[in-house]
């Protein structure tokens, strides 16, 4: 029989050969692949869906049910006929273009009706009209609450704001005798509020369902949140750059950079009048006071197509039209807004296409110029090209066409389905009130 030590020395010899083998196939096995943190590999990956799962056939469109609401919450506000779906006119531009999300929204469910039934008629639509209520997944409420704010008096303090507040109030009484509002407390039911002051009398009233807004700068957190609602873009007022193909789009836009508004703002807006202080007279720039009037459009349109870059700083709000703009004008946004909330962002990445700057950096002198002048010409086309390419999300139309704004504004409302059914569905077996908040 083997003494121990010898047997000792037989394991430890096993295991040496065994570190001698194992080791340098194992190293080679570590060191050969590329780490799984290497930025450039994480960049160069395909969504894990492309990667491992074959193309899936196109998902049904969300199916809407609209309710029936009488003309003075929408169309009626537009001076409309008393029959029929109206075209937007073309004389109403400006604020009430701006916000006219509510609108389009409503236009792009004119001819539904189908059922979502896949028919030829509802290829490229993220949503399609059912008109029984027991096969929507989602309840629009087609009242024109931005425009509603616009027409009923000419600031908060007016009078007349009292019909945009019995509006809302009327609103509320149809809401709540519905079983579908009862049922989900409100929470599947999508509420156009793009406006800042949009709804402004009984928003706490409606506060669990997906809203429609331009930004959050004027809704607590209790309100809204990128959790449950849909940020959309400004409907531009300024005419789409169709033909957009010079030999050399570098030379063909001989201002560096363009602004052209209002330089007196409340709030976040305030930079613009500090903006205006360092950048007027610098070479390459246009800095304009201006007003959105027709000319003043015409002005702003021919600046923009004519600019390499385009300023964004705040506004009243974090947003404004100006971005939209900017974009269907292929000018590349400069954005200066420490709390801009952006459209589509869960698909679009807007680093590629746009430069952002902090508050601090824009009020640096010559900071912000000296990093636009840096940009090579190679580069800036590259941008360029890739702003082209998405802006055709930003257009609003009726019928809408796939991958438009509205029905992109659609597909973040299919996004919020499954959180709602969730919260739903808890919420009917809940003794007690949600212990997880």
């Amino acid at each position: 029989m083997a003494s121990p030590s010898s047997r000792a020395v037989a394991v430890g010899g096993a295991l040496l050969l065994l570190l001698v083998f194992a080791v340098p196939t194992t190293f080679l096995y570590l060191t050969s692949a590329p780490a799984v943190s290497s930025p450039s590999l994480l960049l160069n990956l395909k969504p894990f869906g492309a990667r491992c799962a074959p193309a899936a056939a196109a998902a049904p469109p969300l199916r809407v049910f609209m309710y029936d609401l009488p003309r003075r919450f929408h169309v009626g506000m537009m001076g409309a006929s008393a029959s029929g779906f109206p075209a937007w006119p073309p004389s109403a531009g400006g604020i009430r273009r701006q916000h006219s999300v509510e609108y389009w929204m409503m236009a792009s469910l004119q001819g539904g009706g189908g059922g979502g039934n896949g028919s030829s008629e509802e290829e490229g639509r993220e949503a399609v009209r059912v008109t029984d209520p027991d096969a929507a997944e989602a309840f629009f409420v087609p009242f024109f609450s931005s425009l509603s704010f616009n027409v009923h008096g000419r600031n908060m303090t007016d009078p007349e704001t009292e019909a945009d507040r019995l509006l809302q109030v009327e609103l509320m009484e149809i809401l709540w005798k519905s079983k579908y509002w009862q049922r989900s407390a409100g929470r599947d039911h999508v509420i156009p509020m793009h406006h800042p002051n949009a709804f402004r009398f009984l928003r706490d009233m409606v506060n669990a369902s997906i809203l429609i807004v331009a930004d959050f700068g004027r809704y607590t957190k209790e309100l809204a949140s990128l959790r449950k609602d849909v940020v959309a873009p400004y409907v531009h007022v300024v005419d789409s750059f169709l033909n957009d193909d010079p030999p050399d789009p570098f030379d063909a836009r001989p201002t560096l950079l363009f602004f052209r508004g209002r330089t007196v703002r409340k709030d976040e807006g305030k930079i613009r009048a500090k903006l205006a202080k360092i950048l007027k007279g610098k070479d390459g720039v246009r800095f304009e006071d201006s007003l959105a009037t027709g000319e003043g459009i015409k002005t702003s349109t021919e600046g923009m197509r004519s600019s390499k870059f385009c300023l964004h700083p705040a506004g009243d709000t974090p947003s404004s039209c100006r971005l939209f703009d900017a974009i269907v004008s292929h000018c590349v946004p400069v954005i200066v807004s420490s709390r801009i909330e952006l459209p589509f962002e869960d698909e679009i990445d807007y680093s590629e296409f746009s430069l952002f700057f902090s508050v601090e950096e824009a009020l640096r002198p010559d900071y912000l110029l000296n990093q636009l002048r840096q940009i090579q010409k190679t580069k800036w086309v590259e941008i360029w090209s890739k702003l082209k390419n998405v802006s055709h999300h930003y257009e609003f139309q009726n019928p809408p066409r796939k991958g438009d704004a509205v029905n992109m504004i659609w597909r973040q409302v299919k996004h919020k389905v499954p959180a709602v059914n969730l919260a739903i569905h808890r919420n009917r077996r809940l003794k007690i009130p949600d212990w997880w908040g």
